[in-house]
């Protein structure tokens, strides 16, 4: 899939919310609205249960789909994990890799972080890289070595070919479901030195196209000045992304924010 950030990515990690009917019912509400967002991607991330119903129902609209997860094998004695293979068959186009919630509740690692994405890549998906401080990090002023330090292990082996076919989402940890966001000022920061990064690793062709998303409490209110920041070129939305109205806001204001970039 070939990857531009000339129009805003916005994408919804639903989390473990949603049963089956509630999905349907969200997924219905923005396939009828989708038509009035050109030119803006728009992305579900459900949980697994509702992947495959999911898929059906945005069947014909521009909405696509991705998954919260994977391992890094395609099949085998692995309890309770989901594979590469399941999620391409399930019709995912997207992954999330390496969320703050997974490394700090799952024991994820940068090392497991590389496997994931790897294997992401091998099955024509997209992964969606997640990486941040924690607040206690912020606070000594190790943000941007803590942001390095993930890039570089996180991506480690993988070609100029592979890197471009990647989404890194920049998310504070501090500002995951606190209702705290980065300042527009604070998340350019960090965004322009995650695509400096990437240009003196795989060059400024590949850095330039790249997709750096903010994910972070990122809300409707917040959106238009976020995403008017020259490198910030979308958003990955938690708790926003749980209602029609709130999320399809989002998108318009990712649109009107772009229009603006500075």
């Amino acid at each position: 899939m070939k990857l531009t950030n000339q129009q805003p990515f916005i994408a919804g990690n639903w989390k473990m919310h949603k049963t089956i009917p509630e999905a349907l019912d969200l997924v219905k509400t923005l396939g009828e609205q989708s038509s009035e967002l050109e030119g803006v991607q728009l992305v579900v991330i459900p949980p697994f249960t509702s992947l495959s119903e999911v898929r059906k129902e945005i069947e014909g609209t521009s909405i696509r789909l991705g998954a919260q997860n994977l391992f890094w094998e395609e099949k085998g004695a692995y309890t309770g994990e989901v594979s590469p293979l399941m999620l391409k068959d399930a019709g995912c186009q997207y992954v999330v890799v390496g969320h703050s919630e997974r490394r700090q509740y799952f024991g994820e690692t940068d090392k497991t972080v590389n496997k994931k994405i790897k294997a992401v890549l091998a099955h024509g998906m997209v992964p969606i890289v997640c990486i941040g401080e924690t607040i206690e990090e912020k606070k000594k002023g190790e943000t941007i070595k803590k942001v390095g330090t993930q890039i570089t292990e996180g991506l480690k082996e993988l070609s100029e070919e592979e890197i471009s076919r990647i989404i890194i989402a920049y998310e504070p940890i501090w500002a995951i479901g606190t209702g705290e966001t980065a300042t527009p000022s604070q998340a350019e920061e960090v965004h322009n030195f995650i695509r400096e990064k990437l240009g003196e690793s795989y060059g400024k062709e590949i850095a330039s196209c790249a997709i750096i998303l903010y994910g972070g409490s990122a809300k409707p209110a917040n959106t238009f000045e976020l995403l008017r920041k020259k490198d910030i070129n979308g958003a990955l939305v938690g708790g926003a992304s749980l209602e029609a109205e709130s999320f399809i806001q989002i998108a318009k204001e990712a649109i009107r924010g772009y229009k603006e970039k500075k």
